[in-house]
This record gives C-alpha cells, sequence and structure tokens, in this order.
C-alpha cells in the first residue's frame, strides 16, 4: 500500500481483526454484487469506501424517481442513467481507486457463469426469488460465499451461505416451490430498513474476505425495524435440498 491508501483506509487498519494483511486481501479482492436497489446501494457504497478492489456490480434496471427515497447510491441529477452507470459515477467519486465492472443487463443461470469468473464473494440484493434462486445455485456450484439479504415493509433479514458441501444454502431457507415474489413496489418498505440490511451485508462481505470475526454462515439474523428487536436463528442444512442436500451432490 503507498502513503495515501494508508491514510485512506487508517481507521480500519486500526482494527486488530483486519490490520495491513486484512487490508491488502481486500484490496486484492473481487466482489459481484447483485442488485443496485436499496439494498445493493448501501453495500457497494461501503465495501468501494473499505477498500475492495474490485466490484463487479449487475442490474437490469434505470434510475426511476419512485427510487430515490431508498436508493442511496442514485441521485435527482441521473435519473433515467442505468443504474450501472450511475453506480459507476457515484463509486468512482467516493474512491476512485476501485475498480467497477458493469453489467446492465438480465442476470439469469445464463450469465451468472461468466459474472462469477474470479470473484471471491458474491452479495444478493436483487428482489425477486427467480434471480436468488438462480445466484443460489451458481454460488453453491463454484463454491463461492453468499451474503443474501432481504428487506420488504419493516422486516429484513441476512445470512450468509459459504457455497461449502452440505450447505445450508438459500434453497434450504425458501424451496422453490409456492413462492411468490413480495416486492416494495406492492409491499412498501421503510427506506432506513434496506439501509440497515445493506450495511449489515457489507459487514459480513468483509468479514469473509479478511476472515475477521464470525459470519453469519448457518445463521439467519431477524430484523424487526418497528420494534427495532433483532434474533438470530440456527439455519440447519435441509438434506432433502435439490442444491446442497443429498440429491443436489
Amino acid at each position: 500500500m503507498n502513503d495515501d491508501q494508508l491514510l485512506r483506509y487508517s481507521r480500519q487498519i486500526l482494527l486488530p481483526a483486519i490490520g495491513i494483511a486484512g487490508q491488502e486481501r481486500l484490496l486484492q479482492s473481487r466482489v459481484l454484487i447483485v442488485g443496485l436497489g436499496g439494498l445493493g446501494s448501501p453495500v457497494a457504497l461501503y465495501l468501494a469506501a473499505a477498500g475492495v478492489g474490485h466490484l463487479r456490480v449487475a442490474d437490469f434496471d434505470r434510475v426511476d424517481l419512485s427510487n430515490l427515497q431508498r436508493q442511496i447510491l442514485h441521485d435527482t441529477p441521473r435519473l433515467g442513467l442505468s443504474k450501472v452507470e450511475s453506480a459507476r459515477q457515484a463509486l468512482a467519486t467516493l474512491n476512485p481507486e476501485v475498480e467497477v465492472e458493469g453489467h446492465a443487463g438480465v442476470i439469469d443461470a445464463e450469465q451468472l457463469p461468466a459474472l462469477l469468473t474470479g470473484v471471491d464473494a458474491v452479495v444478493d440484493c436483487c428482489d425477486n426469488f427467480a434471480t436468488r434462486f438462480a445466484v443460489n445455485a451458481a454460488c453453491h456450484q463454484h463454491r463461492i460465499p453468499l451474503i443474501s439479504g432481504a428487506a420488504i415493509r419493516a422486516e429484513g433479514q441476512v445470512s450468509v451461505f459459504p457455497g461449502t458441501p452440505g450447505g445450508p444454502c438459500y434453497q434450504c431457507l425458501y424451496p422453490r416451490e409456492g413462492q411468490e415474489d413480495a416486492t416494495c413496489s406492492n409491499n412498501g418498505v421503510l427506506s432506513p430498513l434496506v439501509g440497515i440490511v445493506g450495511t449489515i451485508q457489507a459487514t459480513e462481505t468483509l468479514k469473509v474476505l479478511t476472515g475477521a470475526g464470525q459470519p453469519l454462515s448457518g445463521r439467519l439474523l431477524l430484523i424487526d425495524a418497528l420494534r427495532m428487536e433483532f434474533r438470530t436463528l440456527r439455519l440447519p442444512a435441509d438434506p432433502a435440498c435439490p442444491v446442497c442436500g443429498n440429491s443436489g451432490r
């Protein structure tokens, strides 16, 4: 690291769990962020600020006025831009040292192998089950840690799926059958809640990349923002899971 980097990241380097070695790992890391909305906004901002060297950001959408209530990565002058381009501009202003690679298009099973190439972790910030299931299956297949978050109304959740044989994985939590998407556009969402969830996702990603602390692997963090209550549940692997269980091996 040069002198400017030592100064930029000094408060983080002071942490015994990170130090010089951890910061150097962050600078060399590659992370894929799937979705640049309410969750992806704080994730992208904090990972860039923390010095993750390469961010691959993926979203098919454009910045809309209704997004600005909660999607703090974007702003009024960038209305109409693709969220990928808006993110690139915002992150370049925040930390020009971070390399930002964008994918402005559909994210599905066909696209994911290329998006996963070379990444050290994936942060799922999307808002539909089809994409979540595809990302989960691809991460488990390629043994890439997945940091998953969700927020709706005033409730949120976060978990880390390490991608190791035997799970658990996202599909252990939500079997594919019978799932219906619940989106913010239909149900509403408290704007700071997505910041809480996304910030926790960013924290878990930094822990995964540096080895600091104990990630939420095998645990599900539940957030009730109206009561401001946090609960952590154990998340066991499902032996019948088609992705990580006996039938998925």
